[in-house]
């Protein structure tokens, strides 16, 4: 879908894949999510758009993504939210026993990361690190990298916001050292509580991008209001093209 590679596999098949990665000690297994708005952010950012191709795995994660692809007869599997796979990972590697590493956010919200980790997942081991604001120097860098290195974890979570998070492990993924490596952003806020997630049954309804908009319109009007009918306007462009 516009040039990225949206995978057609259920949740649980993602999730083992990650999870063969850490057994084997292989990898990375790189995941990111692809939403209207990054899509649309990934047409204009060669970078960002070289980034998510060159993951593992690229879920649909958004009611608009799977409901574009119904329209235009694409096949992009289910939904897979990032919560869905961090959530399926963690227990896996709970199972297994194992290490999971948290960089980005803020050091209160790492905390309370931290805090639910240790009674949902207790036989996971797990380290944080809230890293500088702003655009790192090469010794800031390297001082994340000498921190993920002596962790040693077999998961690497990223939460910082897109293009930033997908641009940095496109960047350092090789160098990190680790199985697998996810791209989930709001999800250290949604795990640690301090943004609330929409309920169940409007996550159901497919209108969970409504939700989120009341609750944050200044950071959200933007992405939902324009880039949705822009990613809409792509998606016919590139149908009208193929038909020609």
């Amino acid at each position: 879908m516009l040039d990225v590679p949206i995978g057609v596999d259920s949740l649980d098949s993602v999730v083992e894949a990650a999870i063969r990665s850490v057994q084997s000690r292989g990898g990375p297994f790189t995941f990111a999510c692809a939403n209207p708005h990054s899509l649309v952010v990934a047409e204009q950012d060669e970078v960002f758009r070289r980034a998510l191709q060159a993951c593992s795995a690229v879920v649909a994660d958004g009611s608009g993504v799977t409901f574009a692809a119904r329209l235009l007869r694409i096949d992009v599997g289910p939904r897979i939210t990032g919560t869905d796979f961090f959530l399926g990972t963690m227990k896996q590697l709970d199972r297994i026993g194992g290490k999971a590493f948290f960089l980005g956010s803020a050091d209160p919200v790492l905390e309370r990361v931290k805090q639910r980790a240790a009674r949902d997942f207790p036989r996971v081991t797990v380290e944080t690190l809230s890293p500088p604001f702003g655009v790192w120097s090469t010794e800031q860098q390297a001082e994340i990298m000498r921190k993920i290195h002596a962790s040693r974890p077999d998961v690497l979570w990223v939460g910082m916001t897109a293009p930033k998070q997908e641009k940095w492990i496109y960047a350092h993924a090789a160098e990190c050292d680790v199985p697998v490596i996810g791209a989930i952003g709001a999800v250290f806020d949604y795990y640690a509580g301090t943004v609330r997630r929409a309920p169940q049954w409007i996550c159901n309804l497919g209108v969970e991008w409504l939700y989120r908009l009341l609750g944050e319109p200044k950071r959200l009007w933007r992405r939902t209001l324009i880039s949705g009918p822009q990613f809409l306007w792509l998606l016919l462009r590139e149908r009208m093209r193929a038909r020609q």
